[in-house]
């Protein structure tokens, strides 16, 4: 086999890997970004109560609530795509414990409940607990939206579209596209994800505050993800915490953070 023949050849079989590689990734992004988990609490946890939203496409989602104590705020809180409502109860121990009331939103094709993942799901999800609350008399202006990881997508969804009263998130992502790419940099991955969760092209049109939190030493979304989210919306307060990793919003540093912040909110 002369070079040239060898050097085809080659070329051939790296592009049919890559095109093969880009086939796994096209057709398996829904287990690849919604690892849903098997186990998952059943049930109240300690303080909650379980409800059911209904969204527009006609799904009926459990959740886990807790109402606000006088003069307190709604959390409105969307988990990453790994987690739980009781993983989410966890992230968001500090604001309950300082008297907010929180909404533990599950998505559909999690803990149990019908459907199955994706982008235009979860904002229907979102809107589905947004409107539950209405229904129980808790205002956008008097709730504070809140999204760790993917959830960071429906979070800034629902933040552009109601009055919300400010916007946190935690290992917050400027586009799923961004993350995917930033991890398989030989493939064409911007135009083979499906699901966008464009955060930084919607966070300027936040009405409320912003607060960003990220760690330096995430390796699943980089904190240059938070940078661009931050430079999208210069009026957000960014923290970086050194040493952090994605595990970030569990931590009791950032439990006190979040709380700090919320605490100098603006009264509503």
């Amino acid at each position: 086999m002369t070079v040239v023949r060898f050097a085809l050849f080659a070329l051939l079989v790296v592009a049919g890997l890559v095109l093969v590689a880009g086939a796994l990734l096209y057709f398996n992004q829904q287990s690849l970004f919604y690892p849903a988990p098997r186990d998952y609490p059943r049930g109240a946890l300690p303080g909650y109560r379980p409800i059911q939203t209904e969204t527009s496409d006609g799904l009926r989602l459990g959740a886990l609530y807790r109402p606000a104590q006088p003069g307190r705020r709604t959390i409105v809180f969307f988990h990453g795509n790994g987690d739980s409502l009781e993983g989410a109860a966890y992230a968001t121990r500090g604001l309950a414990a300082a008297g907010h009331g929180v909404l533990l939103v599950e998505y559909r094709g999690y803990g149990g409940n019908p459907g199955s993942p994706g982008e235009a799901g979860f904002y229907r999800d979102g809107e589905a607990a947004m409107r539950w609350l209405a229904e129980q008399g808790v205002a956008p202006p008097a709730t504070i939206v809140v999204g760790n990881s993917i959830g960071s997508g429906p979070a800034t969804e629902m933040a552009t579209r109601h009055p919300v009263a400010a916007l946190i998130l935690v290992s917050g992502f400027s586009s799923l596209p961004d993350v995917a790419a930033s991890h398989v940099r030989w493939l064409p991955v911007r135009s083979l994800v499906r699901d966008r969760y464009a955060n930084a092209a919607k966070i300027g049109r936040v009405a409320g505050p912003v607060l960003l939190l990220h760690g330096d030493r995430d390796r699943v979304v980089s904190v240059a993800n938070s940078r661009r989210l931050a430079a999208a919306r210069p009026s957000a307060t960014l923290t970086i915490v050194p040493g952090a990793g994605h595990e970030l919003v569990y931590g009791d540093a950032a439990q006190r953070m979040i709380a700090d912040w919320v605490e100098k909110l603006p009264s509503g």
